[in-house]
């Protein structure tokens, strides 16, 4: 009889923990769906509008010259009643951390608005900001809806990141995998697992039906494991963690600089409008205006200029730094693949095969997301390269020092043993102590 009622007690037991699984995974299941449905459909009017600029301003050349003005219009939208949402996706990430703000509904048609007007006159910047801030936005206004409690508050948010990814790149695996790394370095959420899978997944799913297409290009040629090519993946990726840093850093130096030189968010838009019109007559092409997929093109199929990724990087330090709004991974993208193609010819490897790699890489180094980075090689090119995709991430990860796109992002492992680094320091604490 003991034995019998310790045998039940235990059934009792499981059956509990049954129940509490499928309550968490219905729950979740209905919230992250909305999520996705929300998100999902906000990228899709975000891309259609976006393709639309990108149309009208290569058919009206001389929009270019209404930069300087579309870009202090919306840093005064921005000054008079963004209040909060101009921090962007660093809003977002404090909040999932603290949990202090309220990361308003306004955020979501403001980013949209000024990113479109960003690529219609020619700014040099992405989509990924936008789309996760939207996701972060409508994700805490249905939390709002359905009075969900702190606890889960963080979690929907995380869903909110992944949905905004996941859609706008048409890489929900990627996205899930973003939204629960992206937080602090050396952590990955793993409670928030289930519902950025469902978020990220449902949201590819709405954007695509409501017709939206991803471009996706191929490396060809995937060279044998070998010992040597490894060591020159390996090169290639300190390289591309390399040029990681040098992209956050000039980005965040240039930010800082406009505002100390230029304090008017306005004034300070309209000169980096200027600067940027400049730049564009004195190398005599417009490659690097707006998310520059041309360019991106071009690396998987012939060869790209030596130092197109150069300039990409620093139209779009510039854009960013002056206030623009619109996101770095799709610049971050194109300086990647070009620098990859650019290796080509020293390496002696296929110029697409390096140019995936770099996409990535470089991607990852200023990000510190290299579990999402690797995944995202895996949606984009196929798992023929996983060995040298997953070495690229790691190395360039690791080479691309304690910096990054996101300053609120928190160091909770720090890359490499020896290093003191306060309890949930973030990359902009970071930077604030070695001044």
């Amino acid at each position: 009889m003991l034995r019998i009622g310790r045998w039940l007690t235990a059934l009792a037991g499981h059956s509990r923990l049954f129940l509490h699984v499928m309550k968490h995974l219905l729950q979740w299941t209905v919230i992250g769906s909305a999520v996705g449905l929300l998100a999902g459909s906000a990228s899709a009017l975000f891309l259609l509008s976006l393709d639309a600029a990108t149309g009208a301003r290569m058919s009206f050349p001389w929009l270019l010259y209404f930069l300087p003005l579309g870009g202090a219009f919306v840093s005064w939208v921005y000054w008079k009643y963004g209040e909060s949402s101009s921090k962007g996706n660093n809003l977002i990430l404090e909040q999932i951390h603290q949990g202090h703000e309220t990361v308003p509904l306004r955020m979501a048609p403001l980013v949209l608005g000024g990113t479109v007007l960003t690529h219609l006159f020619g700014g040099s910047a992405g989509r990924e900001g936008t789309a996760v801030q939207m996701g972060g936005s409508l994700s805490e206004w249905l939390g709002k809806l359905i009075r969900i409690g702190t606890a889960d508050r963080k979690i929907l948010l995380m869903c909110g990141v992944s949905a905004g990814f996941g859609s706008v790149f048409g890489t929900p695996l990627a996205g899930a995998v973003f939204g629960m790394e992206v937080l602090a370095i050396g952590l990955i959420r793993y409670e928030a697992l289930l519902p950025c899978f469902v978020a990220s997944l449902v949201a590819d799913s709405v954007t695509t039906a409501w017709g939206i297409r991803h471009a996706h290009y191929a490396m060809g040629l995937v060279p044998a494991v070998t010992a040597g090519v490894l060591l020159k993946v390996a090169a290639a990726s300190i390289l591309f963690g390399l040029i990681s840093l040098c992209f956050s850093e000039l980005t965040h130096k240039l930010k800082l600089w406009f505002s100390r030189a230029i304090p008017n968010p306005v004034v300070k838009s309209f000169v980096g409008g200027g600067i940027i019109i400049v730049l564009t007559y004195a190398i005599g092409t417009r490659d690097y205006l707006g998310l520059g997929l041309p360019l991106l093109k071009d690396s998987f199929e012939q060869t790209a200029a030596p130092f197109a990724f150069l300039w990409k990087l620093i139209f779009t330090a510039v854009t960013l730094g002056a206030g623009f709004q619109g996101g770095e991974v799709t610049p971050l993208f194109v300086i990647g693949a070009t620098f990859g193609n650019a290796l080509s010819p020293f390496l002696d490897l296929h110029g697409p095969f390096l140019a995936g790699l770099g996409l990535i890489a470089v991607f990852c180094g200023a990000t510190n997301t290299p579990i999402a980075c690797f995944i995202l090689g895996l949606e984009l090119f196929g798992a023929e390269a996983a060995i040298y995709m997953f070495l690229a991430c790691v190395v360039s990860y690791l080479f691309s020092g304690h910096t990054g796109i996101y300053m609120s992002q928190r160091v909770s492992v720090p890359k490499r043993r020896g290093i003191n680094i306060p309890e949930n320091a973030t990359l902009g604490s970071l930077k604030e102590r070695k001044k």
